[in-house]
């Protein structure tokens, strides 16, 4: 299993910087780290700074985003990385300033590497200049940089050293209340210890997915669901309609009775999307919910006999 640290954080953050301490350090440690790195616009400025630190593998989404329609160039890169480098430790995934970091997590949960990759959950670099002036944003984008903090497992509080500490400690008191899940560090420059976020993201449990907290405060997770055999697709959609609503995402290949390779199945929301498939797929799915661990497919009525 590599090891997978997503990073998140509105424009202008402290993302960049963060990334290539942690580059260095774990390069120190005698690891090899990958990035993958998620950028506006068809020029990688980020990209050729992170390139001057050479021998680090690294890919690139140019003139998208890495969640929603991107995602499907995010599987494509991040297959490119485990195919075209061996023996990788680590993979750090910045996403751009204007991601989700729900959405980004859910592009990085495909079912064609599923089973070899551990996302160890979702740090945060928060302007902490910028949380104080955030009701000068707009209510659109005010509200992105609020679910960028929701959303995290780990919270860094960067640009500390432009503050008071008066209004450094009224940062990391509200940031606290807001997500009382994460820890607060205080940064400056992105510098951190990588085996400070090691230590904070390490799951209690012995999981294999550290848990995301989700808008309720339940544990949002992911399961990997795997077919022995085909699958009467009705049954198989009876199935999926009577899951909770707390099931959010599905994506993976389903093995379709009389139909020679697994349909491409997607379900977001309610809404369910079969794509047939020319290649032979790995049967699996992987479900993205709150509290998905106890769901399994009940195949007794819908296996092929």
């Amino acid at each position: 299993m590599i090891d997978v640290y997503l990073f998140s954080g509105f424009l202008g953050s402290g993302k960049t910087s963060l990334l290539l301490h942690l580059i260095r350090q774990l390069k120190e440690q005698g690891k090899k780290p990958a990035i993958l790195m998620n950028e506006f616009g068809n020029l990688g400025v980020d990209t050729n700074i992170l390139n001057e630190e050479g021998e680090v593998p690294l890919k690139e989404l140019l003139d998208g985003c890495i969640c929603c329609t991107g995602s499907e160039q995010t599987e494509a890169q991040l297959q490119g990385l485990l195919e075209d480098h061996e023996n990788i430790d680590v993979i750090l995934i910045e996403t751009t300033g204007a991601a989700h970091p729900v959405e980004a997590l859910d592009a990085v949960y495909s079912p064609l590497f599923a089973d070899r990759l551990s996302v160890k959950g979702i740090v945060t670099v928060v302007d902490a200049v910028r949380w104080l002036d955030r009701e000068k944003l707009s209510p659109q984008i005010r509200s992105l940089f609020m679910e960028q903090i929701r959303h995290a497992h780990l919270l860094l509080a960067n640009k500390a050293d432009l503050l008071t500490e008066g209004e450094l400690a009224t940062v990391v008191t509200e940031l606290t209340n807001f997500n009382g899940h994460a820890p607060v560090i205080q940064t400056i420059n992105g510098k951190i210890p990588f085996a400070m976020i090691e230590r904070q993201l390490r799951s209690s449990s012995e999981t294999k997915r550290q848990p995301i907290i989700s808008g309720k405060h339940l544990p949002l997770s992911s399961k990997l669901i795997t077919f022995q055999e085909s699958v009467d697709k009705e049954a198989f959609e009876r199935w999926v309609q009577s899951l909770p609503e707390t099931v959010y995402r599905m994506k993976g290949y389903v093995p379709i009775s009389g139909v020679k390779n697994p349909y491409l199945f997607q379900y977001a929301y309610g809404i369910v999307s079969w794509l047939p498939e020319y290649v032979q797929m790995a049967p699996r799915l992987v479900v993205i919910g709150e509290g998905v661990n106890e769901i399994a497919y009940d195949d007794s009525t819908s296996l092929e006999k």
